[in-house]
């Protein structure tokens, strides 16, 4: 059975909340682990609003340095030592939030109960996070200031062995690791017994991008290439593309654009600009280009 892998949002609106939508975070949940990307003002509500254990976040991704990126952070984790958190805290993200965050601890005079890893990221392309399963790559944005996307990759399955061909071959547990690596079994009669045979394939490795912010650029699209899962910021509607372009982020239309030439499976909206009531445009426009698109809205939890 596939492990768990969905995303639920928590925030996906552009520069400013709304009455209707915080600004961005997300909450990746893979198997028995949950990452947090991006954490802006409300957050942390946000979390306890859909019923997410924060004490079991053990890393947290910022994209760059833009307040409506990070500002819920520091409320993160005052609320985190006011807890008793005694577990390690990774943070990832662009040079500039390792001071910012000391310098809030130093000026309440608090020493946190836990301690804070910060991982600064200089460019794309670079794995930053590995386990058993699931690493997490670095993806260079097109943007006013540094800024990364992340890409979230599922590592191979071994195959599962048959519990009946155990019983009807006598496959004793040394020669389970080897089967599970795709390797044949030699009875002790000397028959090859073929891994086919006494497996069976596990489930394709899944991914998910999150991209944001970023003007549109095609510079990372060999990297997302056949992603299941992309989300792409969409501030803007097609015929603001010239704010777009100057404030350096994406349309409706250019975010289906690079789903289509990524061969994405499915395509996730976000980072409204606050100036839009109405959704229901963004879906229209973009589904003209890439018809599996879909609204980031809170509390929508997405399977990758």
């Amino acid at each position: 059975m596939a492990k768990k892998f969905q995303i639920t949002i928590l925030g996906s609106s552009a520069a400013t909340p709304t009455s209707m939508r915080h600004t961005t975070a997300q909450l990746l949940h893979y198997h028995n682990k949950r990452f947090l990307l991006d954490c802006a003002e409300g957050t942390q509500m946000q979390l306890r609003r859909f019923r997410v254990p924060i004490m079991a976040i053990d890393h947290v991704f910022i994209t760059h340095l833009h307040g409506d990126h990070y500002l819920g952070l520091a409320g993160l984790l005052f609320t985190l030592h006011l807890l008793g958190r005694n577990k390690d805290l990774h943070i990832y993200s662009p040079s500039g939030l390792k001071e910012i965050s000391e310098l809030q601890f130093r000026t309440s005079n608090l020493i946190p109960s836990y301690q804070t890893i910060f991982h600064e990221i200089r460019r794309g392309g670079e794995t930053i996070y590995e386990d058993d399963h699931l690493l997490a790559e670095t993806i260079e944005m097109q943007h006013r200031l540094p800024c990364f996307g992340y890409l979230f990759r599922e590592k191979p399955s071994q195959r599962n062995i048959l519990k009946e061909a155990i019983d009807r071959y006598g496959i004793p547990v040394s020669a389970i690791p080897d089967i599970k690596r795709g390797g044949d079994f030699v009875t002790k009669a000397g028959e090859i017994i073929p891994n086919a045979t006494i497996t069976k394939t596990p489930h394709r490795p899944r991914s998910y991008a999150f991209c944001s912010d970023t003007s549109y650029t095609e510079r990372f699209l060999d990297q997302i290439k056949g992603v299941d899962l992309l989300y792409h910021e969409a501030t803007f509607l097609r015929d603001k593309a010239d704010i777009a372009r100057e404030k350096t982020h994406s349309t409706t239309v250019e975010a289906a654009t690079l789903a289509s030439k990524a061969g994405a499976g499915k395509l996730l909206l976000g980072h409204y600009s606050a100036r839009y009531k109405d959704l229901g445009l963004f879906i229209k426009e973009a589904r003209e280009i890439f018809p599996d698109t879909f609204l980031a809205e809170e509390g929508n939890v997405v399977e990758v």
